[in-house]
């Protein structure tokens, strides 16, 4: 189906078809061409989860595009996760010093998380 046809099954306009194509947010054409492009139930489906995820968490479909490539590229992922440590919004992972101190306080029936009792 046309662009046209597309957009308003989806309840958009075919610039924020185009937009999200441009974004990413659309499988590949199969055709190769984007001018005259046709849409099939494959691209309406992935439009809709698009559609739905941006409703459900309150984002831009260029906040969504970032998060498909923060999940598909490993530096912006590292990159994205070393904010988060700095912003407080992330916890620093354990050191391995630290997993293996709690491990071993686990083998021995002790927490490191409380403090030992009183004798």
């Amino acid at each position: 189906m046309r662009i046209t046809e597309a957009a308003k099954r989806l309840g958009t306009t075919p610039r924020m078809l185009r937009y999200r194509e441009a974004l990413g947010l659309l499988p590949h054409s199969r055709s190769g061409q984007t001018a005259q492009r046709q849409y099939d139930d494959r691209d309406l489906a992935a439009v809709q989860l698009a559609l739905d995820l941006e409703r459900r968490y309150d984002v831009t479909p260029a906040a969504l595009a970032f998060a498909l490539r923060a999940l598909a590229e490993p530096s912006v992922a590292a990159d994205l996760r070393n904010l988060g440590y700095r912003t407080g919004r992330l916890t620093t992972p354990p050191t391995q010093s630290q997993i293996d101190r709690e491990r071993a306080l686990h083998w021995l029936g002790r927490s490191g998380v409380l403090p030992p009792k009183p004798r």
